[in-house]
């Protein structure tokens, strides 16, 4: 009975520890993530107005804090776009930096140059299929006329054709890897600029 007691005692005394760190969070923490929360909500349409003015509406003891949350999520949410429907997102995310960051802060010029990365990540990307597109139809037109068959070169789908998809696939990978490094560096600075 006693070793069930005992066991019992190291239970209890290892869920107060528990309990103890958890009332360690510090509370910035939890204002940190309110902010993230306006920011949600922000980016999904869920509230109206500008980012400022709802920072406005915290008590000025939490406003760092909650500004601090809404820059970390208002970065995170600035990503390439891979798929069009991603660009109002990034572009809503850098909107809501511009209005958390000082006039006279350079955020405005890093803000404007990841506006140009997403952009240009969009026209290098449909720049690079279409020359793989055109590149792969000509090499297949060719195989057909070597085989005798004539065919318009305008009917032939590149798209379909495994080798397309492979080569396809290693130019995403490799201009996703050249934008991200791009798009990650101004985000950085970001970090640093509103620390």
């Amino acid at each position: 009975m006693a070793e069930i007691r005992s066991t019992l005692d190291m239970v209890m005394e290892r869920a107060a520890r528990m309990a103890a760190r958890a009332e360690d969070i510090p509370a910035d923490q939890e204002i940190e993530q309110k902010g993230m929360r306006l920011v949600a909500e922000f980016l999904g349409g869920k509230t109206s107005g500008r980012l400022a003015e709802l920072l406005q509406q915290e008590a000025p003891s939490e406003q760092m804090a909650v500004r601090k949350g809404m820059v970390k999520a208002l970065i995170r949410n600035i990503i390439l776009p891979r798929d069009e429907s991603l660009m109002p997102g990034s572009l809503t995310a850098i909107a809501g930096l511009l209005d958390l960051a000082d006039p006279t802060n350079e955020v405005t010029e890093v803000c404007a140059e990841l506006k140009q990365i997403l952009e240009q990540y969009s026209q290098h990307k449909a720049e690079i299929k279409q020359q793989l597109e055109d590149a792969m139809r000509t090499q297949l037109a060719q195989k057909l006329q070597q085989q005798g068959i004539s065919t318009d070169q305008t009917a032939i789908d590149p798209t379909l054709h495994p080798q397309f998809r492979e080569e396809w696939a290693r130019a995403k990978t490799d201009l996703n890897a050249q934008y991200t490094q791009a798009l990650d560096q101004r985000k950085e600075i970001l970090q640093q600029r509103f620390s």
